[in-house]
C-alpha cells in the first residue's frame, strides 16, 4: 500500500512539472503573432544598414605602385598628416586612397617632393628580353648609368635629389667625325643647406670618371633655381674659381708676411699693406735643339772613317802640266843611242819638247818607285761627331709674374713739452730700412718688374679733432638729454600731483568736516535769529530730552540688574537685525 502511494504521488507531480514547463518557440510564435513581424522587421534594418554602409565604403584606387621602402615610408607619413585613409595591395608595393582623393593627394605630395626614388639602375638589365633591339639595349644602358649616377649624387648630406642626363654620341671610325660626350645635373639641395665649390667639383669629377672620354669641363651643373654651378671661367680674364681663389691667397699670403715684420717695429696697428699678385696661369713647354760650332778636329769624336786605295801598273799615266803643251800626241819612238846622251840636259829632244822630257822624268820616277810603269791613288774620308743639345722644358701654371706692394706706415706719437701726445713723421733712414724689409719680405725681383711704394702718413683716425664748441660735444648733447628726461619726468610727476591726486584726495578726505562745520554754522545762526523767549523755550526742550535720555539709562540699568537674559536676549536681537 505505502509502495502503491508513492507511484501515485510521483504520477502526480510528474503532471505537475509537465503542466509548468514553458511551450515550445513555435508555439510561442503561434500564440503571439506579432513576434515574427517584430523579429523580419530588425533583419530588414540590419539588411538596409549593411548595405548602406557598403555603398558609404570609399572606392580604394592606386596612389602609387612599385614604390622602395623610404619612398613608401615617406608617403604613409604624408598621408597620416594630411588624415587620408589609405591601404596596401601587392604586398607592401602598392598604396591605394580613396577614389575621390587620388589627384589631390598625388598634387600635395608632388609638393613635398614625393616620391622620390623615380631613378632606375642598372637593375634594368636584370629582366632584358631575347631579341631585343641594339637601340633598346643602347637605351637601357644609358638609362642605367644615369641612374646610378644619381644614387651617386644624392648620397652626398646636401643633396636632396638628382637628375642626371648623359649625351653620349655615336662612335665612328674617322677621326674628324668623333664628338666627345658631355653630361648634365640638376641638383635639388635640402632646404637651408649650401654646396660649395670643392663638391661641386667633386660631383663634376664623378660623372667625368663614369664615362670613358668624359672631360669634366663637359659636365655642367644647375641646382633647383637654376643658378650654374659649375662655371668654367669668371671674369675678363678668363679665371676660374679656384684660380681667382689661389691669386687671393698669395696676396693675402705676402700681406701677412709684410705686416708680421713690420709689426714689432711701428706697432700692431700703425701699418697697412696691400699685394697685387699677377699670376700666370698658363702651362709653357719648351723644346729647344742646339749645335755647337765646329770643334778641334783632334779632340772631336769620330762618326764614321772611309779609305779608298787604287793601284794601277802597266800604263804610263798622263802626267805633266794640265794645259795645250801637255796635251799633244807622243813623238815617234826612237832607239836613243846612248843613254847618257839621251838623259843629258840640253841636249835636241830636251830642248825641243821640255814638256815631254819633263814626262819623262815624271815616269823614270814612278818606274824607280815601282819598278814600273805604275798608278797609285789613296782617298780618306773621315766624318765627324756634330755637337747638339736639346731641353724640353715645361713651365707649371701659377707661376707669380709681377707683384705691386704699396704699405702705409703711421705717424709715431711723441709726447711734447705741454704734455700732450704729438704725431711725429719717421725720419729717413728709418723709412729706407722699412722699405728694405718689405723688399725683402715680399722676395723683390727687379727683372721681374716688381715695384714697392712705402708711403708714412697719419692715419685719419688718429689724426686731432678740431675743438667743438660746448652745445655741439658729445658728452655735453647726452649730459643735456639725460638732464631734459628726468625734468620732463618730474615736471609731469608734478602735474599728476597738484592736477589730479591733491584735488581728489582734498575732496574725498575734507568733504565730511565741511559738512559738519556747515552744520554748526546753520545752527549757530539760526540760534541767533531767535528770540529770548523762543531761546527759553528750546532750551526747556533740550532739558526734557536730557532727562528722557538720563531715565531710559537708568531703567535699562535696572532691567539688566533684574534680568540679565533678557538683556542679553535683547542684544542678541540687536546684533541679528544689524549682520
Amino acid at each position: 500500500m505505502v509502495i502503491r502511494g508513492g507511484h501515485m504521488n510521483a504520477a502526480v507531480t510528474g503532471a505537475n512539472l509537465a503542466g509548468d514547463r514553458k511551450p515550445p518557440l513555435l508555439e510561442q510564435l503561434r500564440a503571439n503573432p506579432k513576434l515574427p513581424l517584430i523579429i523580419g522587421a530588425s533583419f530588414a534594418l540590419a539588411a538596409i544598414a549593411a548595405f548602406w554602409l557598403w555603398s558609404r565604403a570609399p572606392d580604394y584606387r592606386v596612389l602609387y605602385s612599385n614604390l622602395s621602402d623610404r619612398d613608401g615610408g615617406a608617403i604613409i607619413a604624408s598621408l597620416q598628416q594630411m588624415n587620408i585613409p589609405y591601404k596596401f595591395a601587392d604586398g607592401g608595393g602598392a598604396v591605394l586612397v580613396g577614389a575621390d582623393q587620388v589627384h589631390e593627394a598625388r598634387l600635395r605630395l608632388a609638393s613635398q617632393g614625393l616620391p622620390k626614388g623615380g631613378s632606375v639602375g642598372f637593375e634594368l638589365m636584370d629582366n632584358q628580353k631575347f631579341g631585343v633591339s641594339q637601340f633598346a639595349e643602347q637605351v637601357n644602358y644609358q638609362r642605367a648609368l644615369e641612374g646610378e649616377l644619381a644614387r651617386s649624387i644624392e648620397s652626398i648630406s646636401a643633396v636632396e635629389a638628382a637628375r642626371v642626363h648623359l649625351a653620349l654620341p655615336k662612335p665612328s671610325l674617322f677621326v674628324r667625325d668623333q664628338q666627345k660626350p658631355s653630361a648634365s645635373v640638376v641638383l635639388t639641395l635640402h632646404r637651408g643647406r649650401s654646396i660649395d665649390d670643392g663638391q661641386v667639383s667633386a660631383i663634376a669629377h664623378l660623372v667625368s670618371s663614369s664615362v670613358p672620354e668624359l672631360n669634366a669641363k663637359n659636365v655642367t651643373i644647375v641646382d633647383q633655381s637654376g643658378n650654374l654651378l659649375s662655371t668654367p671661367a669668371t671674369g675678363n680674364r678668363g679665371l676660374d674659381a679656384s684660380q681667382l681663389k689661389y691669386a687671393q691667397e698669395i696676396e693675402q699670403s705676402y700681406i701677412r708676411r709684410i705686416e708680421a715684420i713690420l709689426q714689432p717695429i711701428v706697432g700692431a696697428s700703425n701699418v697697412r699693406a696691400q699685394v697685387a699678385a699677377d699670376i700666370d696661369f698658363s702651362t709653357v713647354e719648351h723644346t729647344d735643339e742646339k749645335y755647337s760650332p765646329n770643334q778641334d778636329p783632334g779632340k772631336a769624336a769620330i762618326r764614321s772613317q772611309q779609305s779608298s786605295d787604287a793601284n794601277q801598273q802597266g800604263a804610263s799615266p798622263p802626267g805633266g802640266v794640265p794645259g795645250a803643251l801637255s796635251n799633244q800626241p807622243p813623238i815617234n819612238p826612237t832607239a836613243p843611242l846612248s843613254t847618257a846622251q839621251a838623259n843629258q840636259p840640253g841636249t835636241a829632244a830636251t830642248q825641243a819638247n821640255p814638256a815631254a822630257a819633263a814626262a819623262g822624268a815624271n815616269a823614270a820616277s814612278n818606274t824607280a818607285r815601282s819598278g814600273g810603269s805604275s798608278s797609285v791613288r789613296r782617298d780618306v774620308t773621315t766624318n765627324y761627331e756634330v755637337d747638339r743639345s736639346i731641353s724640353h722644358v715645361q713651365q707649371a701654371a701659377g707661376a707669380v709674374k709681377r707683384l705691386s706692394v704699396a704699405v702705409v706706415v703711421n705717424y709715431r706719437g711723441t709726447t711734447n713739452a705741454q704734455g700732450k701726445v704729438a704725431a711725429q713723421a719717421l725720419p729717413a733712414a728709418e723709412m729706407e730700412q722699412v722699405k728694405n724689409l718689405v723688399k725683402q719680405a715680399m722676395g723683390y725681383s727687379a727683372d721681374r718688374g716688381d715695384s714697392v711704394n712705402v708711403v708714412n702718413s697719419q692715419f685719419a683716425g688718429d689724426a686731432p679733432e678740431p675743438e667743438l664748441p660746448l652745445w655741439r660735444q658729445a658728452d655735453n648733447i647726452e649730459l643735456a638729454k639725460s638732464v631734459g628726461k628726468y625734468l620732463l619726468l618730474a615736471i609731469a610727476a608734478l602735474w599728476l600731483w597738484f592736477g589730479l591726486l591733491r584735488p581728489l584726495l582734498r575732496k574725498h578726505l575734507q568733504g565730511p568736516q565741511r559738512a559738519g562745520s556747515a552744520q554748526a554754522a546753520a545752527a549757530v545762526k539760526a540760534a541767533a535769529d531767535q528770540s529770548p523767549e523762543q531761546l527759553k523755550l528750546s532750551e526747556e526742550a533740550r532739558q526734557r530730552q536730557a532727562d528722557r535720555h538720563q531715565d531710559n539709562l537708568q531703567h535699562a540699568q535696572s532691567l539688566a540688574e533684574k534680568d540679565p537674559r533678557l538683556v542679553a536676549m535683547v542684544i542678541k536681537n540687536w546684533m541679528g537685525n544689524n549682520e
